[in-house]
This record gives C-alpha cells, structure tokens and sequence, in this order.
C-alpha cells in the first residue's frame, strides 16, 4: 500500500441526516483528506493501521504505523514508528506529521490505538511492540499517555504481564487497533487478541495506574472493537477471517459470560473495521444510535 486516504466524515453534522429517513448523504457533508502519503516522508514504504480520536480540548487526533522498511507487518519489520497528525478546527487544516513512537532499527512498533479518560483528560495510546533483535516473534504490549491533548507523550510503559498470561510469551498476541472505550462508570476498556486463545477484554479501574485482564476467552473473533450499550450491555463487533460477515458477542455481566451470533447485515470483506456509540437518549437525543464502518 503506498498511499493511504484517511476519509473524515464531519460526524458534527451528521446528527442532521441521522434524524431523517434517508440513507444518501448530503453533498459536500463529506471531505476528503490525504493525511499520510509516502510521498510526504523520504524513505517511507507505507502508512497502515490507522486511529482516530478527539482530545479534551477538541483536536482531532489520527495516528497510524509509519512503515519504513517495508509494509511488512510487526513480525518481520525492523523498522516500524507511529505517528500522528493534529487538526484544531475540525479536520479543515492539519499539523505536520510528528512522531509519537520512535525505536531503533530492530525494535518496532505497531498498531496504534486510542482512549480518552474523560475524566481525568488523558489519552492513553497502546501499540504492540517486538525486539527482532532479541527476541523475533514475541509480542509485547505497550501503553503510553498525554496529559496535554496529545502534545507530548510520556515513556512506553510494558503492560504485557498485566493484559497477558506468562505462558502466553512466544504467542501471537496483540492490542487490536483503532481504539478503545470508557464504560459510563469510567472503566477504561479494550480489546486483545490471542490467535490460539481467542478475544480477551482488558481495563483499568484507576485511571490506567493499573491494568486487570478478563480471562474469558471469546471466539470467534480476531481484530475487534467493544462498545457499551446505552443499557450498559458491552457490544463485541469481531472480524472472524473468511465468513464474509461480522460476527456481535454481548455481555450483561462485564465480560464473565457473552452470547455471540451472526450478523449477515454487516458484510466484511476481511479487514478491521470500527464501531462506536454515537447517541444515546439518556443525552438528550432521540434515539440510541451507534455507528459501524467498514471497507
């Protein structure tokens, strides 16, 4: 992949076709924004995984594996960072690319994913991250944070004993990309996948100090995102490989039990895809809505 598009859709005014009955949206709602190009880096074989947040203060934040030495993923590329550009007014205009996570040639990162704790305005960032130096093919999980609407990011922190069992070491694991949730009682919330195992749930209760693990493995799933419910139900959209469609796990008790079940509406051609709560009526909005993206 040489070039990447990242397509902004101006959700802000979304809620206006959203209260109508149409499905067509409205011209010129829709702009289109070249973020990452290999053209706009000298030696940069390719821009993938992309993630996408708003910061506290309102800038829109998109971060996505820079890919140097080639588009290979994690396992055997040396070279991996992840970078991100800043929009202040609402994607009209964008920052230069600045480098969030930068290794030496040997160590890599990937995968970049977000969550905003909206109660104490931090972003946390996690990537996965791999020594082909030292140790090529084992995967260990990273996190770090901003303070300051993603302005400057603090030292990685390795949270792979915390989200991931010892015998777990030499497994293909991994946090999924895109990005993660706060639940309604401020649990931050994510998802990781063991390819062996299956989709495990992870969090934290204080703010990211410390990080707890669900052991319930859910299957079938590979990359996936997790959404609450306005009825505080946790919502699992999962790509499962060659099925041509997504498959939904829920769960009514926090992770200890989940029901799973087809969804033919949601085509998938095999790629990550992403979901989020959009209204709820608890907010003031008539409907509860969430909305689903796909390639």
């Amino acid at each position: 992949m040489r070039h990447l598009s990242i397509i902004l859709s101006v959700l802000l005014s979304l809620g206006a076709i959203a209260q109508e009955q149409k499905h067509e949206v409205a011209e010129g709602l829709i702009e289109y924004h070249d973020l990452f190009n290999t053209t706009m880096e000298e030696g940069v074989s390719c821009y993938r995984i992309p993630a996408i947040i708003t910061a506290p203060n309102g800038d829109v934040i998109a971060a996505i594996d820079e890919r140097v030495e080639s588009c290979a993923d994690l396992n055997p590329n040396n070279d991996i960072n992840i970078v991100a550009r800043r929009s202040s007014d609402n994607g009209k205009t964008w920052s230069d690319i600045e480098t969030v996570i930068d290794f030496p040639f040997g160590q890599s990162a990937s995968d970049p994913s977000m969550i905003l704790d909206k109660e104490t305005n931090e972003i946390f960032l996690f990537y996965n991250y791999m020594d082909l130096e030292k140790e090529k093919g084992v995967f260990y999980l990273h996190v770090v944070k901003s303070a300051d609407n993603g302005k400057t990011w603090s030292e990685p922190e390795d949270i792979t004993s915390q989200i991931a069992k010892p015998e777990w070491h030499n497994d293909f694991k991994f946090i999924t990309s895109g990005r993660g949730i706060q639940t309604q009682s401020g649990k931050l919330l994510h998802t990781m996948v063991n390819l062996k195992n299956g989709l495990h749930l992870f969090g934290s209760d204080d703010h990211g100090k410390t990080w707890f693990f669900i052991d319930t493995p859910i299957n079938p799933a590979d990359e996936s995102k997790v959404i609450e419910l306005a009825d505080g139900t946790w919502m699992i959209n999962s790509r499962v490989h060659n099925i041509g469609m997504r498959i939904v796990h829920t769960s009514t008790d926090e992770g200890k039990t989940w029901e799973t079940k087809e969804e033919p509406q949601l085509i998938d051609p095999g790629n990550n895809a992403s979901i989020i709560r959009y209204t709820a009526k608890e907010d003031g909005y008539d409907k509860n809505r969430i909305l689903f993206s796909n390639a």
